[in-house]
């Protein structure tokens, strides 16, 4: 993990073992998700991350990034899939800080071709700021 004032950046690459552990504990076991059989079929040729699993690795990222912070609002996109077994970089930068709220940009990108699969904002409060 890459820590910096303004920004936190970490490479992961996510495996099929990830990809069930989240099932089994979101109850979201789609196929596309955790059976590479049914996924080798698809236009996508192998199984895909769950969003939120994505979002959770964010969310962890932003925690980093804003320590004692709590999330206000998120926003996120998927344009591309994020598949198993493939090295990704995910970022959480600051992009305005009014004192109370941080802003910060959000995202997951392949480091093989570039490719982002998920992008995003979220705000969150500071420890101590009142609601």
């Amino acid at each position: 993990m890459t820590t910096g004032r303004n920004t936190v950046v970490v490479e992961l690459e996510l495996t099929q073992a990830d990809f069930d552990a989240f099932a089994s504990l979101s109850g979201d076991d789609n196929p596309i998700h955790v059976d590479p059989v049914f996924s080798a079929k698809t236009r996508f040729g192998r199984t895909v991350s769950h969003g939120m699993l994505l979002s959770t690795i964010l969310r962890g990222l932003l925690d980093e990034l804003v320590p004692g912070s709590t999330q206000v609002s998120q926003t996120l996109m998927f344009p591309a899939p994020t598949f198993t077994d493939e090295p990704m970089r995910f970022a959480a930068l600051v992009k305005s800080d009014d004192g109370r709220h941080v802003v910060a940009e959000i995202s997951c990108e392949r480091i093989e071709d570039g490719a982002i699969t998920c992008a995003g904002e979220a705000t969150m409060r500071k420890a101590g700021q009142p609601v």
